[in-house]
């Protein structure tokens, strides 16, 4: 007999008010579990992106209020939603919204109740802190397997209340086929990018002082750093002042990320620290487009060196440059690299693949 299909009434929870992929991770699982047929529900700032694109999603939005002076209030109401609501699953993203739900979700009794972690970081009062991911949580979700150690050294969580989940990407967008887009000026160069939300642990740094290397070496290419705040004033004086006007572009916010990756040559991810599995290197791989990965958290996990892509030492503009360079002249080997990528992407890392490992942890957890 074949087992009956749960119908579970699911919440995210963030209160972060930007916009990154964290907040890309929450809609791929509210967007995910509502087209299975299940009740899904955000709590986040009303004036956060998630926010405003969860409502354009026709997902259920639930405005939060995350000042510290409001956490009094907050708490109580959002414990009452969840009770009034029949919350079944509660997941929690961020410190604020950890702490506010987390403890509303003991407090209306939520069955299960888990608090994923995104990106590594340190934390300073870890007695503290285990308080959120213990006490406030029934489980801990990462994005990387170096988060998970963490989490198992620092707060000494048993294994079978942590899981390590990457998150997974739309193979329906993400392919080799497909239109590019224009990016700069030039016609017939190769294109070497970064795309995220421009951050100081990004290493978009790293990346230009190598565009700077390379520039200087005669290396016919050009260099480009896409995403929110990448057209930011910082980012065009960097590139002014390494000389490479006309060399090296900050393009912005671009809608079409596949478009945008499919018109690349190689991709960077120079992150400089806290990165968990970098969702744009799978999306990479999904497009058949070669990777550069710094030593970082979670990317080597999937940008495995010698096997799907290049590794370089953070911070190291050289070495990176090098890399760049062997990704282009040594086509034979990157074609198997990204072949590979493109394997793993398609067997283990869709957002069927993802949405089938959330489920079999909520039966797992949760009454028939």
């Amino acid at each position: 007999m074949s087992q009956k299909q749960p119908h579970w009434r699911i919440v995210h929870t963030e209160s972060e008010i930007g916009w990154g992929g964290q907040e890309h991770r929450i809609m791929a699982e509210l967007t995910g579990f509502k087209k299975r047929g299940h009740e899904v529900f955000l709590i986040a700032p009303a004036h956060s992106k998630i926010y405003e694109r969860a409502q354009a999603a026709d997902i259920s939005v639930v405005p939060m209020r995350v000042l510290r002076k409001e956490m009094p209030l907050s708490i109580p109401q959002v414990a009452l939603w969840l009770r009034k609501n029949r919350v079944d699953i509660l997941n929690t993203h961020s410190s604020r919204d950890g702490w506010i739900c987390g403890t509303a979700g003991r407090l209306a009794r939520v069955p299960f109740i888990i608090r994923t972690r995104h990106i590594d970081v340190s934390y300073p009062n870890s007695w503290l802190s285990r308080h959120a991911y213990v006490t406030l949580a029934d489980h801990v979700m990462t994005t990387s397997k170096k988060i998970t150690g963490h989490f198992e050294e620092l707060f000494r969580v048993p294994a079978d209340h942590l899981s390590t989940v990457p998150t997974g990407i739309d193979l329906n967008l993400f392919k080799p086929d497909g239109e590019k887009a224009k990016l700069i000026p030039q016609e017939n160069v190769d294109i070497i990018g970064m795309i995220c939300v421009v951050r100081g642990w990004k290493g978009h740094t790293t990346f230009l002082e190598a565009a700077q290397l390379l520039k200087q070496s005669g290396f016919p290419a050009r260099f480009v750093i896409v995403g929110l705040n990448s057209d930011h004033p910082n980012i065009q004086a960097q590139i002014d002042n390494l000389g490479l006007k006309d060399y090296a572009f900050g393009l912005g916010h671009q809608d079409d990320i596949p478009a945008v990756l499919r018109a690349l040559k190689v991709l960077v991810i120079p992150s400089t620290a806290h990165e968990g599995v970098p969702q744009i290197g799978l999306q990479a791989m999904a497009s058949k487009i070669p990777v550069v990965g710094s030593d970082v958290g979670g990317t080597p996990e999937v940008i495995r060196h010698g096997q799907t892509g290049r590794i370089f030492p953070a911070k190291d503009a050289a070495a990176l440059a090098a890399a760049i360079k062997e990704t282009l002249a040594e086509m034979e080997t990157t074609r198997r690299y990204v072949e590979q990528g493109f394997q793993d992407a398609q067997q283990k890392h869709s957002l069927d693949h993802m949405l089938d490992t959330l489920e079999t942890l909520y039966r797992r957890h949760l009454p028939s």
